[in-house]
């Protein structure tokens, strides 16, 4: 079994490479061929590794091509790996929204398309924001005369479902806190130095503003060095959330520079690697449905950082995916992909 990984990304981008390092673990775990291709954030790009892949002599094509719908590239996608006969599935992106109208559902429109796995990306922007309110009214600082928390949002991009599934998160746990006030949301392109160079500008513009959302750590992070260029001490006269688990992030964490982190997503990938080999051995995941969203983030405090480390972030992660897989397990009813199962 042969599969091909289109990654969006970079591989020196920490979220994408540990999400293709712990796809290469779970294709070594499950005796499967893996591939990894990086589309280098250029939409452009990641279709013409998919055109590629498509032309390719027939004995020479993946069994299945695992991708992601940033930058809503999945009707494209789709309409070039099933021209050629090739089974797709999409990880930590599916298709929401307009685009349903040109994809349909997974194996109508395009009977190639299996399904999807995405983690619950409204849960992570929801949990990171209501834990960042909670650090900044337990400092009993940050407020201003108007006697509420002023937020600042730095989200990822306007295509992405999962980017506009965290600002929904975000948002609604705006709505419930009412003491907080969103005063302007930015997109920062998940690029650290974009959010630096935009947190500049909100901070003269807002500046009663101590609170900031980032929809990564990455963009956290830029936000953060803006800070100190002004001055000030991320943790202490201003609060920071991030979304993943880079080393940074987990340090930042840990030394309260950030207030709150959410994280494990990047297992999406892997997850979906346990389901296609179960479904090249003749069990379908459609039991649990084609298109599955899955509370795939946990929010971090010192202790499940410090367990993450242990377990995930090392050269060998301490995770055996043939634990999960129904194939090997005939007695699984269900897939145990939540962060209880695996790191807890």
């Amino acid at each position: 079994m042969s599969v091909v990984f289109i990654n969006p990304g970079k591989p020196d981008e920490a979220y994408w490479a540990a999400a293709s390092a712990m796809m290469e673990h779970a294709a070594r775990n499950l005796g499967l061929q893996l591939e990894v291709q990086y589309a280098d954030r250029d939409h452009v790009r990641g279709l013409a590794l998919a055109r590629q892949l498509a032309q390719r002599a027939p004995s020479a094509r993946p069994d299945y091509v695992v991708f992601s719908n940033d930058y809503g590239m999945a009707p494209e996608m789709l309409r070039l790996l099933d021209g050629a006969g090739i089974r797709a599935f999409m990880a930590f992106s599916g298709v929401h929204g307009g685009a349903r109208e040109e994809t349909g559902a997974p194996r109508e429109r395009y009977p190639f398309w299996l399904g999807s796995l995405e983690p619950n990306a409204e849960e992570a922007g929801y949990l990171t924001a209501r834990a960042l309110f909670a650090q900044a009214r337990a400092s009993g600082q940050g407020r201003a005369q108007d006697g509420k928390l002023h937020l600042l949002a730095i989200a990822g991009d306007r295509s992405t479902p999962s980017s506009a599934a965290r600002n929904a998160g975000m948002r609604r746990a705006v709505r419930e806190a009412g003491d907080v006030v969103l005063v302007q949301e930015v997109y920062a392109d998940w690029r650290r130095d974009k959010a630096a160079e935009q947190a500049l500008w909100l901070y003269q513009r807002h500046p009663e503003a101590r609170l900031v959302w980032a929809g990564s750590d990455q963009m956290a992070f830029g936000a953060m060095a803006a800070w100190r260029e002004r001055g000030g001490t991320p943790g202490r006269d201003a609060w920071f959330s991030g979304i993943n688990t880079s080393r940074e992030a987990l340090a930042a964490l840990r030394g309260s520079e950030l207030a709150a982190l959410a994280g494990g997503h990047f297992m999406a990938g892997a997850w979906a690697l346990v389901m296609l080999f179960d479904h090249s051995r003749g069990i379908d995941f459609a039991s649990e449905g084609l298109e599955q969203e899955r509370s795939l983030f946990v929010l971090f405090d010192a202790e499940l950082a410090r367990r993450f480390e242990q377990r995930v972030d090392r050269a060998t992660p301490a995770i055996d995916f043939r634990r999960f897989s129904k194939a090997l397990n005939p007695q699984l009813r269900r897939y145990g992909f939540d962060a209880v199962h695996w790191l807890r």
